[in-house]
């Protein structure tokens, strides 16, 4: 008996009802949602919105998002970030999930505070993983913030980027909306989101 290879599985579409079910109307708990920070958390509080993007620029309905991030100390709510400075958060969250799928516009958003620095010389970001149908793994990158300026001049993350590819990581903040900051991630084709190896 001849055998052949399995062929691959792509990631999905799973994700409505196993990750994030409340935000599809499904009767079980998510463990995470949109909200990355609770409202009692320290800090600026700020909502990002976007969407994930294919390679003729279309919104894709089926993505799956999720944030993991600094608070506004820069520390993480994670046992491996060891400093002991009591500048931890108890009503911080750090992570966050939620998909593509349950707007016309197949847009995101999340609602957090604005992280500080994790370390000397870095800008504060957020770390995202983009997860959706057809990739067989999935993929990381990160939000810069577009008003420091400063400080992405000097994260070291952002100095490994070509000059002109940087601003696919930028967090556009919207002037008319206090707090607002655009972010669309671009799969492929013009303007690709830069993608990092973990």
């Amino acid at each position: 008996m001849r055998r052949y290879q399995t062929p691959s599985q792509t990631v999905g579409p799973f994700f409505a009802y196993g990750l994030v079910p409340e935000q599809y109307g499904y009767r079980f708990t998510s463990i995470a949602d949109h909200a990355v920070a609770a409202p009692a958390t320290e800090g600026t509080h700020i909502r990002i919105i976007g969407q994930v993007l294919d390679g003729e620029a279309t919104p894709i309905p089926d993505a799956l998002l999720e944030f993991w991030q600094a608070n506004a100390h820069g520390r993480y709510n994670h046992a491996a970030d060891e400093r002991q400075d009591n500048l931890l958060d108890p009503d911080f969250l750090g992570f966050g999930r939620t998909g593509t799928g349950t707007s016309a516009d197949a847009s995101f958003q999340i609602d957090t505070v604005k992280p500080g620095a994790v370390g000397e010389g870095q800008a504060p970001h957020i770390n995202v993983v983009v997860l959706m149908r057809g990739m067989l793994t999935h993929a990381f990158t990160r939000i810069y913030f577009s008003d420091e300026e400063a400080l992405n001049a000097v994260d070291p993350a952002l100095a490994n980027v070509p000059e002109n590819r940087r601003a696919t990581l930028i967090g556009k903040r919207d002037e008319a909306s206090a707090g607002t900051y655009r972010f669309d991630i671009r799969m492929q084709g013009e303007r690709e989101t830069v993608f990092f190896d973990i």
